[in-house]
């Protein structure tokens, strides 16, 4: 809704694909990274002028085992060694950390492994939160990076 051809939609192309990334930027070249996607991410690289790095689509579903996402995290991190890596995620996961009211053992297993590793969490605070619903609201939608990120 709201995409026009314009744009280039990369999904990993499964069935009831979870993850996506639109690129409206026409000067931007991008490549799909086959073997990282599955129905939950998918993975680019990204070339502008002199620079490259990977970008990260990822669900991380509320009933699935989060280690088996950080281990898809981990397997991500290792092919962009020496790259800058951006990861957005729906991680259904709770953490003060990136700024939600509360931190439940989902969120407490990422924040963990977050600061075991050298990714940065680029959440600020805000007053709007990531995901509002009827029963709710909570910052359950995160961005991190890896040192090697050179912003321009």
């Amino acid at each position: 809704m709201g995409v026009t051809r314009s744009y280039r939609t990369y999904t990993p192309n499964e069935d009831k694909s979870r993850a996506a990334i639109i690129i409206a930027n026409g000067n931007i070249d991008a490549l799909l990274i086959k073997q990282l996607c599955d129905r939950d991410t998918t993975v680019i690289e990204v070339r502008y002028k002199t620079m490259r790095i990977i970008v990260v689509s990822m669900y991380l579903g509320i009933k699935e085992e989060i280690d088996k996402k950080i281990a898809k995290v981990e397997e991500i991190i290792k092919f962009g060694a020496g790259m800058g890596i951006i990861i957005a995620m729906e991680s259904n996961a709770r953490s003060q950390a990136w700024h939600d009211k509360q931190t439940n053992l989902r969120g407490r297993i990422l924040e963990e492994y977050l600061v075991s590793t050298d990714l940065n969490i680029m959440n600020e605070e805000s007053e709007h939160t990531t995901y509002h619903n009827r029963r709710g609201k909570s910052n359950i939608d995160l961005t991190i990076t890896t040192r090697y990120l050179k912003i321009l």
